[in-house]
């Protein structure tokens, strides 16, 4: 059977009108760099912890903040949700490594909504083993409500959806993976 080539998937980011930036770094990662093995799903042999998260320079008006982290180039035609954590309130600038492991290590009022795994925390990469090398844009959104109206039962593109009506302005950290 031939090798199917896919094309490259656009940056979600790039398709959608234009934000405000502010600043995301990590202890744990690097963007365009090579995710460690600690961020990577179990399934593939990885620790599933989400990365330590640092923002700042967001606007002034920031009610709160959504953080997420999507591979747009999972072969599924709507790429892999692997984290969406909504409610983040206004006052966090950080999580530490790991505080997606569950609703229990997240600041007061945040909580997760099920990824594309089907489970309410971080969810590590795991593409395809010999897949091409995916990204996964880490992303932190600064919204002008402290309530989206959002439950955890709400699917990540019905949060994309909310966001693109309430984001003031958006920080991205892209990581790599491959098997």
């Amino acid at each position: 059977m031939p090798t199917l080539v896919r094309p490259t998937a656009p940056d979600p980011y790039d398709l959608l009108p234009a934000v405000a930036s502010f600043s995301l770094t990590s202890d744990d990662i690097t963007d365009g760099r090579p995710l460690d093995a600690v961020h990577v799903h179990d399934s593939a042999g990885g620790g599933n912890q989400s990365p330590q998260l640092r923002w700042s320079g967001h606007p002034a008006e920031t009610r709160g903040f959504v953080v997420t982290c999507f591979d747009p180039d999972a072969p599924t035609g709507s790429g892999f949700w692997h984290w969406v954590l909504v409610g983040v309130p206004a006052s966090v600038a950080e999580l530490p490594r790991g505080a997606g492991a569950s609703d229990a290590h997240l600041p007061p009022g945040a909580f997760h909504v099920r990824n594309d795994y089907g489970t309410l925390d971080y969810g590590g990469s795991a593409p395809p083993p010999g897949d091409r090398p995916h990204r996964y844009v880490f992303a932190v959104h600064a919204v002008d409500t402290d309530d989206l109206g959002l439950t955890p039962a709400v699917s990540p593109a019905v949060v994309g959806f909310t966001l693109a009506f309430h984001t003031m302005a958006r920080a991205t950290l892209r990581a790599t993976y491959q098997r």
